[in-house]
């Protein structure tokens, strides 16, 4: 191989792995737009003017709605449960089940990035609060004494959630 050749080839080369270092670049930020959720932030009288005082309580205080007063605990329709605050997607009729509580209740939630999770220490037990990733809306809280396949109830309080039924 000459040495025109051998420079040629390498250029080309070069050319290649620079596009294709683009074109990797350019997917990885658009997955990572896809995989984004933002935040949510308003102040105490925003929430207070845009909730009811139910849903104020619950969400914004950590409060718990009285068990069986929901009438999502009866929703068996197909489609998606989103936070009341952010409409954040965070539950998948898919994974509801009925779990005898008096509580909408769901063995996993739509996506593990929707919701995070804290040690809550206010009853004399310690228990892990579920809330909402985006804007930090109290939801309910998980159990390790949920079906397969991963074990886990999620218990949420309805009057935190917002049911949007599938398109037919």
């Amino acid at each position: 191989m000459n040495r025109r050749n051998f420079l040629t080839s390498a250029l080309a080369v070069g050319a290649f792995a620079a596009l294709g270092a683009e074109a990797f670049a350019a997917s990885d930020k658009g997955r990572a737009k896809a995989d984004e959720i933002g935040r949510v932030v308003k102040s105490d009288e925003e929430w207070r003017r845009i909730l009811t005082p139910e849903q104020y309580e619950v969400t914004r205080r950590a409060g718990t709605e009285a068990p069986g007063s929901s009438p999502l605990v009866e929703e068996h329709r197909r489609g998606t449960f989103l936070c009341v605050c952010c409409d954040l997607p965070v539950f998948s009729s898919k994974a509801k089940y009925d779990s005898h509580t008096g509580w909408p209740s769901f063995w996993q939630p739509i996506n593990k990035r929707h919701v995070r999770q804290q040690e809550d220490r206010s009853l004399s037990e310690a228990r892990t609060e579920v809330l909402c990733a985006r804007c930090d809306a109290h939801l309910g809280h998980v159990f390790d004494d949920g079906p397969e396949p991963t074990g886990l109830r999620y218990c949420m309080n309805g009057v935190a959630l917002k049911f949007v039924p599938a398109k037919a």
